[in-house]
């Protein structure tokens, strides 16, 4: 198994990743990212591997990659389909330096889901909202 890691540009949070990929999976199903450069690692990747979004400068959500296939820009140029998960994970927020396009993310030096974590200590005593807010920005 392997990941990927890839900058979510213009992304202000989890939740507008959330709203812009649901616009984009409606308009143009199955939900994909399209990306020039194609995995040499497919097959690694498609074992279990999933795309950790950097959003404002940390790696905080994944999604699960279900597929690669040829596909095309909007400027008809050829290109690669990741093919994702709708669902998206919140993980151990995590501060990322920008960088171009994506690259390959060991499973060891990959964030863990936030669900994963034993919980905070005195986490149980939030309000629920405001606990659900803090988990949403990786705070928790």
């Amino acid at each position: 198994m392997l990941h990927l890691t890839k900058l979510a540009v213009g992304v202000r949070d989890i939740a507008h990743l959330r709203e812009l990929q649901a616009a984009r999976g409606t308009r143009e199903p199955p939900l994909r990212h399209r990306t020039r450069a194609f995995p040499r690692r497919a097959p690694e990747v498609l074992d279990g591997g999933s795309i950790y979004w950097v959003i404002q400068g940390a790696t905080v959500v994944r999604q699960r990659i279900l597929g690669i296939v040829e596909d095309r820009m909007s400027d008809g140029s050829a290109c690669a389909g990741l093919v994702l998960d709708p669902d998206l994970v919140p993980v151990a927020a995590r501060p990322t330096k920008p960088f171009q396009g994506w690259r390959y993310l060991s499973p060891e030096a990959a964030p863990r889901d936030l669900a994963a974590l034993p919980e905070a200590e005195g986490e149980a005593a939030l309000p629920p909202a405001l606990r659900a807010a803090l988990r949403e920005l990786c705070l928790l």
